[in-house]
């Protein structure tokens, strides 16, 4: 028995025909996780209008490369060497400049139709607790006074990009503890967008809950070693699952070879996976395996493309 069919008898899921999962590449860093003045740490490419696993991984290919292109163009050579996840991170300045190369990238590639764009914005690392503030220039040494915006105020910020771009999903908006601000966010813009919690939710059933509560979020990412065992990670899964949520299961920062969150993803069902830029081998590898899992199944695999993005339907 294949594992990731052994995991979906685990779960309860069907252990017959499976749902393939749209992945969604990281493809520009920012954040702490690079050198440059973007407050957001991730921005992702999701082809969400593909296919098959198969497609989804050559059009971000395509628009991973000329994405590096446009890069080289703008920033010079050295602008293209990546982060750990195999994302690039040039000299950018802002949020719409970042997102104003990488929707460059994807009509020059030619995937305008197929692709839409998501963002992590890791917001515990620019909120001040003493000032209740999301520092959106937090790197500069003199940051602008206007760059420190309210928990409304980041909101309006981001419902201006929402407008402005094509988000299907929105990732850690606000502080791991700013709930009010996530359950305001979710109340008047979980229809239009899937909001993700990551740092929030942790993977923990606890958190988790209280999540479901407080109607905080409309999507859970689920890392298995943040909660430590398979059993609990189904355990989350099925939590967020019965609570309407979307759940996406995510490689971390630090990753190795190991393929397992390919079968995972596969096994459950749940439609998405983030396991970093179509680059490095410990990234790819997750992908070579998705296309495998396809290839075996034939006509038993369907992929999931937009199914649980409100903006994809």
């Amino acid at each position: 028995m294949p594992l990731y069919q052994y995991i979906a008898k685990l779960a309860g899921k069907d252990t017959e025909k499976f749902l393939m999962p749209c992945p969604c590449f990281n493809v520009i860093n920012g954040g702490k996780h690079a050198g440059n003045r973007l407050a957001c740490q991730e921005f992702m490419l999701v082809p969400c209008g593909a296919s098959s696993i198969h497609e989804a991984i050559r059009i971000a290919s395509e628009v991973y490369h000329e994405l590096k292109s446009v890069i080289k163009a703008k920033y010079g050579q050295d602008a293209t060497n990546v982060g750990d996840e195999g994302g690039f991170a040039p000299n950018i300045q802002d949020m719409d400049e970042a997102l104003s190369v990488l929707l460059e990238a994807i009509k020059k590639s030619g995937h305008e139709d197929t692709c839409r764009i998501g963002c992590d914005f890791a917001a515990s690392e620019i909120y001040d607790a003493k000032t209740g503030k999301y520092d959106l220039d937090f790197k500069n040494p003199e940051p602008h006074a206007d760059a420190e915006l309210t928990g409304d105020e980041f909101i309006k910020y981001q419902e201006d990009l929402m407008n402005k771009y094509p988000f299907v999903f929105i990732e850690d908006p606000f502080d791991e503890n700013d709930w009010a601000t996530f359950a305001k966010f979710t109340a008047k813009d979980g229809k239009e967008i899937q909001i993700v919690g990551d740092d929030l939710l942790v993977t923990n059933p606890k958190r988790i809950q209280k999540g479901i509560n407080e109607k905080s979020v409309n999507a859970l990412l689920l890392k298995v070693n943040q909660i430590g065992s398979i059993t609990e990670s189904i355990e989350a899964n099925n939590m967020a699952v019965n609570a309407g949520w979307t759940v996406m299961v995510s490689h971390r920062s630090g990753e190795t070879e190991d393929t397992f969150i390919a079968d995972l993803v596969t096994g459950l069902g749940t439609c998405q996976i983030k396991t970093g830029a179509p680059c490095r081998t410990e990234r790819l590898c997750k992908y070579n395996q998705l296309m495998r899992i396809e290839e075996e199944l034939g006509d038993k695999a369907t992929y999931a493309a937009g199914r649980n993005f409100p903006r994809c339907q």
